[in-house]
C-alpha cells in the first residue's frame, strides 16, 4: 500500500468530486478555494482533472509553473491562491492520451513535487467519476474529506450516488453535498423557477445520512466570470451569486473541522 504520509505544511486536503460531468464541479471548487481564501486563509488549488483541465481558464491564466529541478515545481499564483494544472503544462488544444500508469505519476507529482508551502486548505478539483485519478489520490494521501457536487436532476443524484458509495468504501469522509444549479431567480417576476428540479440534492444527503451544504443558484454573472477569468468569489461576498458560494464554503471549513477533531489521537509514547 503506498504511503498516505500527509502533504508537510497542508493543513485540510479537500477533494471536490462529482458523479458525472456537467455539473459545474469545476466552478464550485474554483469558487470554494477563492472564498475560503477571501476568509482569511492561505489556499492552494490541484487541477487533478487531467483530461479537462479548465481551472487555468477560470482563473484567468496561463502562467507555466517553474520547474527547479526535477522534484521542486513553484505552483502559478492567481488572486491569491497557489494552483496547479496539466492545462498549464499542455496548453493549447493537444489531447491528453494517457493510460492508468501516466495519470498516477502526474498525480504524485502534483501531490509531491509542488511547493505548496502552508496552506489552511489544499482543494483537489478531481474529473468525474469514479476512475484512475480518484483512486491515485485516495491511495495515495490523507484526505480530510471530499465534496460531491450534483444538479437536482434525477440523472445527476443516481450518478452521485456511485460517488458517495467509493469514498465510503475507502473511508474517506464524506464533508457534504453541494446542489449546483439549483435555481434559477427571474429577474422580471422575481419568481424562483426550478430549471433542473428540487431538492433531490438535500433528500440525497438525508438518505445517505451526510451532510447539506448548501444550493447555489443558476446566476449568469457566475458563469461568465468562470469564463472571463474573474471568478465571482474573487469579488467579495455581495457580488452576484457570490454570497451562496460563500455560505457553501463557510460549511466545508466547518465540516473539515469537525472531521479532524474527529480523528483518533496518535499513539501515546509513554516516558520512562
Amino acid at each position: 500500500m503506498p504511503d498516505k504520509a500527509p502533504i508537510p505544511g497542508v493543513k485540510n486536503l479537500i477533494a471536490v468530486a462529482s458523479g458525472k460531468g456537467g455539473v459545474g464541479k469545476t466552478t464550485v471548487a474554483v469558487n470554494l478555494a477563492l472564498a475560503l481564501k477571501q476568509m482569511g486563509n492561505k489556499v492552494g488549488l490541484m487541477d487533478a482533472d487531467v483530461y479537462g483541465p479548465n481551472v487555468p481558464v477560470m482563473l484567468g491564466t496561463n502562467e507555466q509553473p517553474k520547474a527547479m529541478d526535477e522534484r521542486t515545481i513553484i505552483p502559478v499564483e492567481a488572486y491569491g491562491i497557489k494552483m496547479i494544472s496539466m492545462g498549464l503544462l499542455n496548453p493549447g488544444d493537444k489531447p491528453l492520451i494517457w493510460r492508468g500508469p501516466m495519470l498516477h505519476s502526474v498525480i504524485q507529482q502534483f501531490l509531491r513535487s509542488v511547493q505548496w508551502g502552508e496552506l489552511d486548505y489544499l482543494i483537489v478539483d478531481l474529473p468525474p467519476g469514479t476512475g484512475d485519478v480518484q483512486l491515485t489520490l485516495i491511495q495515495s494521501v490523507a484526505l480530510t474529506g471530499a465534496v460531491i457536487v450534483t444538479t437536482p436532476s434525477i440523472v445527476a443524484i443516481a450518478d452521485v450516488r456511485k460517488a458517495v458509495e467509493m469514498f465510503r468504501q475507502v473511508n474517506v469522509e464524506i464533508l457534504g453535498v453541494v446542489e449546483n444549479m439549483s435555481y434559477f431567480n427571474c429577474p422580471h417576476c422575481q419568481g424562483r423557477i426550478d430549471v433542473f428540479g428540487h431538492g433531490e440534492g438535500q433528500k440525497m444527503a438525508q438518505i445517505f445520512g451526510i451532510a447539506f451544504l448548501g444550493e447555489i443558484e443558476i446566476e449568469p454573472k457566475i458563469r461568465i466570470g468562470g469564463d472571463t477569468g474573474q471568478p465571482v468569489a474573487a469579488q467579495g461576498e455581495d457580488a452576484p451569486g457570490s454570497p451562496s458560494i460563500y455560505a457553501v464554503a463557510r460549511k466545508v471549513a466547518a465540516r473539515a473541522a469537525e472531521a479532524n477533531s474527529a480523528k483518533p489521537a496518535g499513539p501515546v509514547v509513554q516516558i520512562l
